[in-house]
This record gives C-alpha cells, structure tokens and sequence, in this order.
C-alpha cells in the first residue's frame, strides 16, 4: 500500500483547518464587539433570576439594555428598589423608588364554594382544561381551574393550590408577572403591595346567577360601596373595584359583603 496515499488526505485536512481557523480568529478579532465597562458590575446588582419579568430575554440583555439607555434602571421587578438604586449609582443616574408590587389571584371560588358542571380528568394545566366544554369543569366562567400553570410559571415558589384555587405568598412574590402572563383566564393581577382590601373576584355575571354558579362570587350589589365612607368603590360591569389610594383600610366594605369576599390583600 502506498504510504503518500493515506498520508495526503491527512495534510489536505490539517491544511484546511489551519486555513479555516485562522480565518476564524481573524473574523473574531476584525469583528470583535466591544462589551461595555459597565456590564460586568450592571450584571453583579442584578439577581440573575432570567424570569423575563423585565421585558428582556434574560439579565444580560436587560443590562445591556439599560446600558445604551433602551430601558430604564427600575426595569427589573425582582431586584426591585434597592437593585435600581444600585444601578444607578453605577451608571450615574437617579433613579425614583418605585411601589412595591405583588400579584393577587382575583377569585376566591375555592372547590367548596363552586359549582361543578363536570369531573375534570386530564393534565393538571389550565390551557388544557380550558379546552373542553364552557372553558373548564367549573360552572363560573372567570373561576380560576387550579390547573398549576402559574404555579409551575412561577421562579420564586410564591404560589401554591390551595383547595382548588391559587394562592399567592405576598413575602415570596416578587412581582416579575410572569404568572399574570401565564394564566388564560386572565385572573392574576399586579396590585400594591401595602394595598389594604381587595375584591377576590373577576365576574361580570349579574347576581342571580352569579350565585347560583359560586358562593363567593360578588353580585355587584352594591352594598360596600354604600357602607364605604371615603367613596373608594365603584360598581363597574357588576364587579366592585376598590380605588387603593381613597382605601384607608376600614374594613366596612368588608363587614358588609353577603360574600365575605372583599379580603385583605393576598389572605
């Protein structure tokens, strides 16, 4: 067998690579994209959950975001003031304290208080129930399915299925909406953390019927409004909706709700 056989391809190869690498490492150096100064000690102030709760594929493209002036230095929820605070002092720039947000789930329709229209068997997801007939098993059509998809959406372990229905751990909860993003039936929302009382409620059904679906369901009777002494509750598509900054934390509206579902806030 004839050695210069087997030996030329080998050159041939090793020739290639050594061709195709330098041109690489040329590519690399002409092509190189300077990083900024400022990355490095941007990306140490950031908790580098990579939730997406800023917006951002991740912390890294948020930093450069913010950086090149694209998004503001409180764009991160979970970080929060005192990490906006830190960024700007690195990059030289005020920064205003924002409120501290948390989510709340807007029903209280836990699985004693519902009605069934049917068992529901399959994957422990709410976009799979939400398939089949009246958009899930309860016979409320805003009630929340308890199918864990926030549940597992959520990075910070804030929430948990208790008795059928989501429940938020307001001390865990870093507002990043990721859950509020997740849930199809649009009942998580991102409200004050200091907020004093909430309606644990999303219906828009009028009151008859409303109760004949959900004992906890508000009727839009209109009853709280009426015991609130600073005008902090409207009616609004048979919903009752409490402005939080007329709320001082009474508890009238509370006392008197034939629902018992005005709450304090994520309890």
């Amino acid at each position: 067998m004839d050695i210069t056989a087997i030996l030329y391809p080998v050159f041939v190869l090793c020739g290639m690579g050594l061709i195709f690498g330098a041109g690489l490492g040329y590519a690399a150096i002409r092509f190189k994209v300077e990083s900024s100064p400022y990355l490095e000690p941007v990306m140490d102030a950031l908790p580098k959950a990579n939730c997406g709760g800023c917006g951002y594929a991740g912390c890294e493209d948020f930093a450069n975001a913010v950086i090149s002036g694209e998004a503001a230095p409180d764009g991160c929820p979970v970080g929060g003031a005192e990490c906006a605070e830190q960024i700007g002092g690195i990059l030289g720039v005020s920064v205003e304290r924002r409120e501290r947000m948390s989510a709340f789930v807007r029903c209280g329709g836990c699985d004693a208080k519902s009605v069934f229209r049917y068992i529901y068997y399959g994957m422990d997801n709410c976009i799979a129930a939400m398939q089949l007939a009246g958009g899930g098993s309860k016979a409320c059509a805003y009630g929340c399915l308890g199918g864990r998809s926030c549940k597992e959406a959520c990075k910070f372990g804030a929430i948990d299925i208790v008795n059928g229905i989501a429940r938020i751990n307001p001390d865990k909860c870093t507002a990043c909406g990721v859950c509020e993003l997740r849930c199809p039936k649009n009942l998580i929302i991102l409200v004050p953390a200091k907020a004093s009382h909430i309606v644990a409620c999303s219906s828009r059904g009028r009151g008859r019927a409303v109760r004949a679906d959900c004992e906890a369901g508000c009727t839009g009777c209109g009853l709280c409004a009426k015991a609130c002494p600073n005008g902090a509750i409207n009616i609004e598509n048979n919903l009752a909706v409490i402005d939080d900054a007329a709320c001082d934390g009474c508890g009238a509206c509370a006392a008197k709700c034939p629902s018992k579902i005005i709450l304090l806030i994520n309890s």
